[in-house]
């Protein structure tokens, strides 16, 4: 065979993987379906739909996709480097909770188990501590002053590179081996792709030393087939199906491996393995697609109603407030210039059903005309908007399934339904809305529909002690399979309440710690 594995997708679980096996003398071949980019290639601004946003029906090929289901909206990456390329660089380690929940609670203790683990990852990906800070994340610690929690305000452990502002220099982390680096300048524009180089994302750590030592990237190809060569469990390998994604008419080809790692994120990993399951990989545990999990997040805009201000200066997340045990506030930014949600943006209103919100609305417009004006048509909405992502670790699920279309639906499983009118963050909104002069504004289908938006979902293909608890065991191997792995957010089996990449790196790397070096 060609190929040792064949990694599906290269976010943070896909690009470990890379890495670690081709250091243990695997042949490997990653497959992405989005495209690679260098830092030019990234959008000036988030009005570049055709560069931001991945609608490959419409021949958008950017970094960021949306999908919407009945019970919540996500915001995810594609691209070489996957989440990397988009996500806000946050990189908090969960609290115990985390580790002592959900379905993997009882295989081991994995608070000491990962903790050796969450230091190289924070290492590989250049963690370090925002070293400045700018209006938006003053305005949070003004809220951490009123609420007397101001010892629970801190800047943010990010995977950027600070160095001198706009200066290039030589690789400061692998001892030379990775590419050059420049400072970062502070513009906020992380989310819609770093062009000043500054950014780690992973085509910068680990996929850039995976190349080095002879991984293949194979981009623009989509897996839709996964199929054992011989013996049922795959103990012989198997046959991997792609075709490109990129392109009007799809070419498609068959690559044989001795094992296949999952690592497309829960759209991607979860979605292929509801197809394979009642096709060509029946063994696949009925839990496939139970356990999904939305972090419990409500994502709200302040735009500031002050002139001297610009919110839009600094990392896309510079600082957190943990405002309890269980519940955690970040201000996040756009750079200036990336305006574009503002139009997707209504009144921000928490009515118990859309008919009351939708009156609310209407009276929030005729109340304040002038300041919903001036948000909507007169200032720069990243200059002087703030997000307020707002994450609990309290659990509740979702479950996936596949429609009689091949699309997936979303349906409650365990808890509360996922809502954006959680009860904490509404003061919290209020309070930061006081300390910047701040208007409050939502996405539209979060005001309507009561639907709220996710940039980090999680589980679907979980871990358990048998196949009638989870999908992959502790390792992350796939119950009733030989060589078979999944290994991104669809493991996550518990809920983090933060900021997941670094615990999907951790684990990852975990994982490969568990695959003996290749004999010769």
């Amino acid at each position: 065979m060609k190929y040792d594995y064949i990694i599906v997708g290269s976010g943070f679980g896909g690009s470990v993987s890379a890495l670690r096996l081709s250091k243990k003398g695997y042949k490997v071949l990653v497959i992405e379906k989005g495209k690679w980019f260098k830092a030019k290639d990234f959008p000036k601004s988030n009005w570049n739909f055709r560069k931001w946003l991945w609608i490959p029906s419409i021949h958008f090929f950017g970094i960021m996709k949306i999908n919407f289901f009945r019970h919540i909206a996500v915001l995810s990456g594609t691209g070489v480097g996957g989440g990397s390329l988009v996500y806000a660089n946050t990189l908090p380690i969960p609290k115990s909770t985390f580790f002592k929940t959900g379905s993997w609670s009882q295989l081991l203790d994995w608070e000491n188990e990962l903790a050796p683990y969450y230091k190289e990852a924070l290492r590989m990906l250049g963690a370090a501590k925002t070293p400045k800070l700018f209006d938006a994340d003053l305005g949070l610690k003004k809220v951490a002053q009123k609420l007397h929690i101001e010892d629970k305000f801190n800047p943010t452990n990010v995977a950027i590179y600070f160095g001198e502002e706009n200066v290039t220099k030589k690789d400061p982390y692998f001892e030379g081996e990775g590419p050059e680096r420049t400072g970062c300048n502070y513009c906020g524009a992380c989310m819609t792709g770093c062009r000043n180089n500054s950014k780690n994302t992973l085509d910068k750590n680990y996929l850039y030393l995976a190349q080095k030592l002879g991984a293949e990237i194979l981009a623009e190809h989509e897996v839709y087939d996964v199929r054992p060569i011989h013996e049922e469990d795959g103990t012989s390998g198997y046959e991997v199906a792609i075709k490109t994604s990129t392109k009007l008419i799809s070419k498609r080809t068959k690559i044989k491996s001795k094992g296949v790692i999952f690592s497309g994120g829960v759209l991607g990993t979860v979605k292929l393995l509801l197809k394979l399951k009642i096709s060509s990989l029946p063994n696949i545990s009925n839990r496939i697609g139970h356990n999904i999990r939305t972090n419990n997040e409500t994502l709200v805009s302040i735009s500031s109603l002050d002139k001297d201000k610009n919110y839009s200066k600094g990392v896309a997340i510079g600082s957190i407030l943990d405002t309890d045990e269980n519940s955690h506030l970040e201000v996040v930014r756009y750079s200036e210039g990336s305006n574009s949600w503002k139009f997707l943006h209504l009144p921000y209103v928490t009515g118990s059903n859309i008919f009351s919100r939708l009156a609310m609305v209407i009276v929030a417009f005729i109340k304040s005309p002038l300041n919903y004006f001036k948000i909507y048509f007169m200032n720069s909405w990243a200059k002087k908007t703030v997000v307020l992502l707002f994450m609990q670790s309290l659990d509740s699920t979702l479950r996936f399934k596949r429609t009689v279309f091949g699309l997936m639906s979303s349906r409650l499983s365990t808890g509360k339904k996922p809502t954006p009118f959680i009860k904490e963050s509404v003061q919290l909104i209020n309070e930061y809305a006081k300390a910047v002069n701040g208007v409050s504004t939502s996405f539209a289908l979060e005001t309507i529909a009561g639907i709220p938006s996710t940039a980090h979902i999680l589980g679907g293909a979980v871990m358990g002690e048998n196949p009638s608890e989870g999908v992959i065991d502790k390792n992350n191997k796939v119950f009733g399979y030989k060589n078979l792995y999944v290994i991104d957010g669809a493991m996550i089996s518990a809920n983090p309440g933060v900021n997941p990449s670094l615990s999907i790196t951790a684990i990852a790397e975990r994982a490969m710690d568990q695959i003996p070096a290749k004999e010769n």
